[in-house]
Formats: C-alpha cells, structure tokens, sequence
C-alpha cells in the first residue's frame, strides 16, 4: 500500500500521461451498461458523512474522489451521471433495499455483503479512538471495559465492526460521522470512535480532548452495486483495478488535498474476487 502524501512536478506529469491513457477506451459491454445503469442514467451514492471521499464544493455541488470515479464510470459506460447524496454510509446502505442508486462508495463489511457486491478496496483508512484529556484510557486496546461508552456513527463501517468486536464496552450512537464527538462532549462519554482524520479535526475543534496512537480497524473503501448484476459487477472490478493502477486514484486524492490515506494494493485477477 502506498501513503498518499505530496507529490513533485516529475509526478504530476506523469500522473497526467495516465490520465490522458485513460482517455480513449473501448466501449463498456451492452450488459454491463444495462446492469450499472439501468435506467438509462448512472446514479452514484455518494456521501458526505466521510469527507474524505466527498464534500461540498463553493456552489454546493459534491466533489472528491467517489465524484470523481462516479463521473468517469458513467463517461465510459456513456450515459448521464445522477449524483444520489446522503449524509451518512447507514443511509445509503439503507438506499439499497429502496433502489435508490445503482454504484456507491462505501466500505467492505460482511453485513452489507448481503445486499451488496464489492469490489476491491481502492482506498485503506484508519479508524482511530478520541478520548478525553484526563482519560485513563492510554492504549486502544483499553477501551473495550465495561463502563466504557463509545460513540460511533450509526451505520458506519467502524459501528459494525465495533458491533461484533466489543465485548464489554457500550456503543452509543451518534447520526453521522461528524456528530461522533460532539455526542461524546454533550453526554460525558468516554471514548468516541471515527475516521482518524475526522478524529484529528475535532481533537483540534474541541478543547480537551486527544487521539489515541495507531487504529483500532483498517477500512476498506470500495465501490459497489446490488446484487445479482454479475456482468456490472465483473466490469466494475476491472474499472476500480484500472483507476488504481493508472494514477487517477491517486491523482484525484491530491486535487483535493486529501492526505493520509493509503492506495489499496492492485489485485491480480478481479475476476476471481
């Protein structure tokens, strides 16, 4: 895997070579155009809960790299792209079973791999613990005593994973990821659970509080659709491959100044995934 940090000149123009590669590909199967975008327009979920992947820009449209990956699938597949927002991954999950959208953006878990088909990770994140200033609480694998309450996002990757991981702590629930440690402060709670670099801008938003050394998960972040689209889901494996190994990934990262974050290592043959 490789850390996305900043990048000098000679990268840049080679990450733009491989853009330009990018440029001219073969026409997307007719099943497979069918599957990903089956009414005749891709609708992406993106969502604003993990800034990292996407955000607001100054005229209130979405941008990031789930944006970015969204609009380029649906000019190879040449259809409209359909941006579907949420504010929260629990939300778009939910969105499945509605048939609200048709690719998402979110990460890999076995309780979502019931309505949903990934690809391989393109994207690892760290998940990381905020915990008060005068805590007792020194090491990650403190925090799972009982007595403990952890606030987490519902819905969120790290809330399903600390759903089957802890053992004698309390989870307690916040509505999106960005509310986690305002919960925590509001309700005297001892240890709030996120996306480490959300973890790190409230540390610094709120006074008295401090992160934790190291992760407590890896989250892998993926595309994926519904299931039972085998053809869409054989092309968007091979799409997620390519975006890896071309430098767009890695190139759109950049663009909009997200660091820390690791590039997925490439897999050999998605098919067999």
């Amino acid at each position: 895997m490789r850390r996305v940090t900043g990048w000098g000149t000679g990268v840049r123009i080679l990450a733009a070579g491989l853009m330009a590669a990018c440029a001219a590909v073969p026409p997307a199967p007719t099943l497979a155009v069918a599957q990903l975008a089956p009414n005749g327009t891709l609708r992406a979920a993106i969502n604003y809960g993990n800034p990292l992947l996407a955000t607001r820009d100054a005229e209130g449209g979405p941008r990031g790299v789930s944006v970015d990956l969204a609009r380029e699938l649906a000019r190879r597949l040449g259809v409209p792209l359909e941006p579907v927002i949420y504010t929260a991954a629990g939300k778009v999950v939910e969105g499945i079973k509605a048939g609200e959208w048709d690719v998402g953006f979110f990460a890999i878990d076995p309780v979502r791999a019931a309505d949903t088909e990934f690809t391989a990770p393109y994207l690892i994140i760290e998940g990381a613990y905020l915990v008060p200033q005068g805590s007792p609480i020194r090491r990650n694998d403190e925090v799972d005593r009982a007595g403990v309450r952890v606030a987490a996002a519902k819905g969120s990757a790290y809330d399903l994973y600390l759903t089957r991981a802890l053992k004698q702590a309390t989870l307690v629930h916040a509505p999106t990821s960005q509310a986690v440690a305002d919960a925590m402060v509001a309700q005297k709670l001892e240890v709030a659970a996120g996306v480490k670099q959300q973890m790190q801008a409230d540390a610094a938003r709120l006074p008295g509080l401090r992160l934790l050394d190291g992760r407590f998960m890896e989250i892998r972040q993926a595309m994926a659709l519904p299931r039972g689209r085998a053809d869409g889901a054989a092309y968007l494996r091979n799409f997620v491959e390519e975006m890896k190994a071309s430098g767009f990934i890695a190139e759109s990262l950049r663009r909009h100044g997200i660091e820390g974050v690791e590039l997925a290592n490439p897999v050999a043959n998605p098919a067999r995934q």
